[in-house]
């Protein structure tokens, strides 16, 4: 998955933090990121760029999501690895980590990246009206071509995040991890 050259693909990770919510279900947290930058206003999961000084890849989302959310290692439980995958546009290889969290008294967000905190339910996810498709045209893509996403609230969750989290959601809904 890793390219050479000017076609290198960015090394990323991001963190998948879900916990247990008062009502049963199981909470899951995301952001919608600032208008700025290369994912500008998209719904993501608290993550980011491999830097020089992180250990390994799971140091970069445990970095990130303290950064982004203000989530302390001491309130993780890393649950598994997922398979990493790459952006469709960006060349972001995204190595993702669901992870059992305690959920802070309140969220510290950066806010240069990070607009709003969004914690979903994942019940919410397995509602018919959850689920779209949209027709868009990509920008490297000389045709449009179906998209699907996920409705949260006002917005889109689509792309990579979607790819990560569609096939946990029937695995979360049936308990496989508990928070």
């Amino acid at each position: 998955m890793e390219r050479k050259g000017p076609e290198a693909a960015i090394q990323a990770a991001a963190l998948v933090p879900i916990y247990g919510r008062e009502d049963g279900d199981t909470g899951l947290v995301l952001v919608r990121r600032t208008d700025w930058g290369v994912h500008g206003g998209q719904i993501a999961f608290p993550g980011g760029k491999h830097e020089p000084g992180d250990a390994s890849m799971l140091e970069t989302a445990l970095r990130e999501a303290e950064e982004e959310i203000g989530l302390p290692l001491s309130a993780v439980h890393v649950l598994a690895e997922l398979p990493p995958l790459e952006t469709r546009i960006t060349r972001f290889v995204i190595h993702p980590f669901l992870a059992r969290i305690i959920r802070p008294p309140q969220w510290r967000r950066q806010e240069r990246e990070i607009a709003e905190i969004l914690e979903v339910g994942i019940r919410d996810f397995g509602r018919p009206e959850a689920s779209g498709k949209e027709f868009v045209t990509l920008p490297d893509r000389p045709e449009p071509e179906w998209i699907p996403f996920y409705r949260i609230g006002s917005h889109k969750l689509w792309g990579a995040t979607y790819r990560i989290l569609q096939p946990l959601i029937p695995r979360l809904m049936a308990g496989e991890w508990v928070p």
